[in-house]
C-alpha cells in the first residue's frame, strides 16, 4: 500500500465515529441477530486465512499469479491483485459470466473459500507498503498497555461505583483508539470498509450491484462476499465495500453516498430500528476488536447516519 496521506485522524469527539457504532448494538434488543452479525463480521482471521488463501491485496501485489483454467490473464492496462485466483473476477471474465461462475448463494465456502472477492481495475491504489506483522506488535503492545493501566485503576478502587471507575478509563480508552488508528497508519494498514448484511435470499441481487460498481470503478478499491457455510437460512451474508484509507473522510462518504444512490443504504430494520452501514478499520479486524471486545472499544469507525448527517450540514 502506497504511504497514507498525512490526515487528521479520526477522533471520537469530532469525526465520524458514533456513539452507535458497535454494529447494531444496543438498537433492536436482538442479541441473537447481532452475535450472528458478529460472527461473520470476525469470521476472517488473517493469520489463518492467508496461511490456505493469501488473498491480501499487499500479497498479491507482490506474489505472481498462480495458473487456473480461466482462458486469459489481466489485461495489461488494468489492475487486479486477484489475478489466477479461482475465487475471484479476472479481468478476461464479464460481470455476468463471474456472477454465474461464482454466485455467492449457493457456492460453497467448503469449493473456494469463505469469501468471493473482486477489485476496482481501475484504482491507483497499490498497497505494497502494509506492514501487518508490525502493526500487530504495535497494537497488541497497545491493547496490553491499556489491560494493565485498567487493572491497576480497578485494584486502587475498590468498592467504588462502576460508574467512577468508567469515568477513569475513558480518557484513557480514547487515547487507545487514537494510538491505535496512529499505529496502523504508521505501518500503512489503511484499508477499512463498509458492511452490509443481506439475507440469503437478497445476497445475490445485493453483490451483483456491488461487483457492477466496483467493476466500474464507482465504489472503493475491492469488494468481497461471504460464502456459502451451510448455515441456517436466515442468516445474514456479509458484504464488504472496501476504501483505501479510513482517515480519509471524503473518500469514506463518497463510497457511502454512491451505496445511498444505488439503494442499499436501508434507513429502518424488521423491526424498525435505525440500523444503515457501519464501517470498520481492517486494523481492527485483525487486532480481533469486535463489538463487545475487553477494552470497551467501538468496533467501527463510522456509522452511516452521522456521515451523511454531517455531509448535510
Amino acid at each position: 500500500m502506497a504511504p497514507p496521506k498525512e490526515q487528521d485522524l479520526v477522533d471520537g469527539d469530532s469525526g465520524y465515529i458514533s456513539d452507535e457504532s458497535s454494529f447494531y448494538a444496543d438498537r433492536s434488543g436482538d442479541e441473537e441477530l447481532r452475535n450472528g452479525l458478529e460472527d461473520l463480521a470476525r469470521s476472517f482471521s488473517p493469520a489463518l486465512y492467508w496461511s490456505a488463501h493469501p488473498t491480501s491485496l499487499s500479497t498479491l501485489a507482490s506474489t505472481k499469479p498462480t495458473s487456473t483454467t480461466l482462458s486469459k490473464l489481466p489485461k495489461a492496462n488494468l489492475y487486479n491483485p486477484y489475478a489466477g485466483l479461482i475465487y475471484a473476477r479476472q479481468l478476461s471474465e464479464t460481470i455476468s459470466s463471474f456472477l454465474t461462475r461464482l454466485p455467492p448463494l449457493t457456492t460453497s465456502a467448503l469449493s473456494v473459500g469463505p469469501w468471493i472477492f473482486l477489485a476496482n481495475p481501475y484504482t491507483t491504489h497499490r498497497p505494497l507498503s502494509e506492514d501487518w506483522a508490525a502493526f500487530a506488535t504495535l497494537g497488541t503492545q497497545l491493547l496490553d498497555g491499556y489491560t494493565a493501566r485498567r487493572v491497576a485503576i480497578e485494584q486502587s478502587m475498590p468498592g467504588r461505583p462502576k460508574g467512577t471507575i468508567t469515568r477513569k478509563l475513558t480518557p484513557l480508552r480514547k487515547t487507545l483508539e487514537k494510538d491505535l488508528l496512529a499505529a496502523a497508519k504508521q505501518t500503512g494498514c489503511t484499508t477499512g470498509k463498509w458492511m452490509l448484511f443481506p439475507l440469503p435470499e437478497d445476497v445475490n441481487r445485493i453483490w451483483r450491484l456491488v461487483a457492477e460498481a466496483t467493476a466500474k470503478g464507482d465504489l472503493g478499491i475491492a469488494a468481497k462476499v461471504a460464502t456459502d457455510e451451510g448455515k441456517e437460512d436466515r442468516v445474514p451474508r456479509l458484504i464488504c465495500v472496501y476504501t483505501r484509507d479510513f482517515a480519509d473522510k471524503e473518500d469514506v462518504r463518497r463510497v457511502l453516498e454512491e451505496l445511498v444512490r444505488m439503494g442499499l443504504v436501508k434507513k429502518k430494520g424488521s423491526t424498525g430500528d435505525d440500523r444503515g452501514l457501519y464501517y470498520k478499520c481492517d486494523a481492527y479486524t485483525h487486532l480481533g476488536i469486535n463489538a463487545e471486545n475487553e477494552w470497551g472499544l467501538k468496533a467501527s469507525l463510522f456509522a452511516s447516519k452521522d456521515v451523511l448527517e454531517d455531509s448535510r450540514k
